[in-house]
């Protein structure tokens, strides 16, 4: 008899003791649920949680990756506030807030009203003015920075044409942040979808019923168009304010941060900070005011939708509509 026979055999009587585990269908549904969104649980922990307590941590300290973090307290917090550079990528990701965020949501809803005109060929215009948003986003900048080159570029040719001159752009302090909403205009399709989607749950019957009042398309537009498109110009606006913050390729690309840092964005400044300067604890410690930011004016949005957002849903049950 061998030894692993042996073994079995005094374990037998042991193994017939314990009670058996029973599971209930439930249970078993809930433990494959669990291992189906395992890998994302995995990428959860490992590459958003796990970075974002790193960190937070590094915020602390001083570390330039090659040596051990050294702990500094809030040494980091107390030099920015005394960082010029500091403040001018604020200056410059406000500016650019104020100037994009509203145009984007202007043109954006003006292109969605377009588009979503009943006429022949309207899918392939819609395809059209999706199509920069799938493009890579390098190629885009190179191009744009070929057609607002001041000595050769298509933009200041055409202006010369009629007898404009054209500025000097992104080699120009006061002109390159423009050249960059120039530049953003581009991809105002992606938004433009997304309002598009909009228009079409609006019920037809309110248009019908508006017009045999005797509404005109302006009054349509701002009693129901408008209205009861409060929920995506309240989504697009979240998200496009949190990008706004975000602003990254197009400067680093185009212009560097120059002329002057006149295009300084904060996430460029971030980026110089961390991966040129190699000031990871610094950098970290931006990073979570950039956070801190967002947060509030986030927090700000959804605070104040109460008072200009309207669900249709909502407005049924008021009315006491089935």
């Amino acid at each position: 008899m061998s030894l692993s026979t042996a073994f079995r055999g005094a374990l037998g009587p042991l193994s017939r003791m314990k009670p058996r585990l029973r599971i209930s269908q439930t249970q078993q549904e809930e433990i494959e649920g669990y291992l189906w969104i395992s890998p994302w649980l995995f990428g959860l922990l490992t590459l958003t949680l796990g970075p974002l307590v790193a960190s937070f941590l590094l915020s602390f300290t001083q570390y330039d990756i090659v040596n051990k973090p050294i702990w500094v307290g809030l040494n980091n917090y107390r030099l920015i506030f005394k960082d010029q550079d500091f403040y001018q990528s604020l200056k410059v990701t406000f500016t650019w807030a104020l100037m994009s965020l509203p145009l984007h949501l202007v043109l954006n809803l003006a292109f969605a009203l377009l588009l979503n005109l009943k006429i022949r060929g309207m899918y392939f215009f819609r395809t059209l003015f999706y199509i920069p948003n799938v493009l890579p986003g390098v190629a885009t900048v190179m191009l744009w920075m070929w057609l607002l080159n001041p000595s050769f570029g298509l933009i200041n040719y055409l202006l010369s044409s009629i007898g404009i001159q054209g500025p000097m752009w992104f080699a120009s302090p006061r002109w390159a942040l423009p050249g960059l909403l120039v530049m953003s205009l581009w991809g105002v399709g992606g938004g433009a979808i997304i309002y598009l989607a909009g228009l079409q749950n609006i019920p037809p019957h309110l248009y019908e019923a508006a017009e045999i009042d005797g509404a005109g398309t302006w009054h349509r537009f701002w009693h129901i168009t408008l209205p009861l498109l409060t929920p995506t110009i309240f989504f697009t606006l979240v998200m496009g304010m949190i990008g706004v913050f975000q602003v990254f390729l197009t400067a680093f690309v185009a212009t560097a941060g120059g002329p002057l840092k006149a295009t300084l964005f904060y996430m460029l400044y971030l980026y110089t900070t961390a991966f040129q300067s190699f000031k990871m604890g610094y950098a970290s410690a931006l990073a979570w005011i950039l956070a801190l930011i967002i947060f509030f004016f986030t927090i700000l949005v959804f605070r104040s939708s109460s008072l200009w957002v309207h669900y249709e849903a909502e407005r049924t049950r008021k009315r006491g509509e089935p």
